[in-house]
């Protein structure tokens, strides 16, 4: 049984992509002339690190698109893992971006230039309220979808690094110190690894067919053994249909007849209790080695 989801928030997510996406691709090629024209290669780190993230947006908000579509005789459960493959592929974004950012501030540190630190300054303040606004558009959806959750984290991210930039232009001006700017260069690599290593972990985990972080499948196996009329637990098995969609198959076997109701029941707590949208059980009735161990 498959239960349907309201779009209402599907319209008002593309409503955030198509925002979000807007301003920080106008932000990003500000960002990375006013890096260039400053010399300042953690405006720069800090621009590539923005788009991988605008595009981590686009690939997110197409798969959201394309799992919207009904499915069809050959993609029976239609398009929604597309939302995996899209984690995945907004992963290595972000660790090429890291290379990126790596290599170009290995160079600037043996070949040091001057820096302004104060167009560098205004930038990244800049970056902080652009930022927090996109993580903001996405707030509410960030519980439910690790490509949310993942866009979530990423602003969240790139605000405390576009502070952290505002407090290199500060140390500069006062000390002079324009190493600097490559230590916080630095610092921005160390915050895309940690974030990324957790989203690659998620999505790994979900093209695996792992049980989904929110779903304790024990809970789900104690529920099965707590119902009155069955007596065994067999092949219990949860997965990611997508992003956001559970699926449940399992077998059940009963000591006493029972009817489509008694299926139809299990499912809607299912879905109530566990977001499990799609489930198949299989009923099996006088298993007589299960039915002794529990009767």
């Amino acid at each position: 049984m498959e239960y349907e989801h309201s779009h209402n928030h599907d319209i008002k997510l593309g409503t955030a992509f198509k925002i979000g996406i807007s301003i920080n691709i106008i932000f990003v090629v500000a960002e990375a002339l006013s890096g260039v024209f400053s010399n300042s290669m953690s405006l720069v780190a800090d621009a590539g690190h923005n788009l991988s993230d605008v595009l981590a947006l686009v690939f997110s908000w197409i798969a959201v698109i394309l799992s919207q579509r009904k499915p069809t005789l050959k993609f029976t459960y239609g398009f929604r893992r597309s939302t995996i493959l899209v984690a995945l592929l907004n992963t290595i974004v972000l660790l090429v971006a890291v290379g990126i950012i790596l290599y170009e501030t290995i160079q600037r540190l043996r070949n040091p230039v001057e820096i302004n630190a104060g167009s560098v300054m205004i930038v990244a303040t800049i970056g902080i309220a652009v930022n927090a606004f996109t993580a903001w558009l996405f707030m509410k959806g960030k519980k439910d979808d690790i490509n949310i959750r993942s866009a979530f984290i990423h602003f969240v991210a790139d605000a405390l690094v576009s502070f952290g930039v505002v407090v290199g232009g500060i140390i500069m001006i006062f000390t002079g110190i324009h190493w600097i700017d490559s230590f916080v260069s630095f610092a921005i690599i160390a915050v895309i690894l940690y974030s990324s290593y957790n989203l690659l972990i998620d999505s790994v985990n979900l093209a695996l067919d792992a049980v989904p972080e929110n779903i304790k499948i024990e809970h789900v196996h104690e529920y099965f053994k707590s119902l009155p009329e069955v007596a065994g637990v067999h092949d219990l098995h949860i997965w990611s249909l997508g992003t956001t969609d559970a699926a449940l198959t399992v077998h059940l076997t009963t000591c006493v007849p029972t009817n489509v109701n008694f299926i139809g029941s299990i499912q809607r707590h299912l879905h109530e209790q566990f977001k499990i949208e799609h489930s198949t059980i299989q009923v099996e009735y006088g298993n007589m080695e299960d039915c002794g161990n529990k009767f």
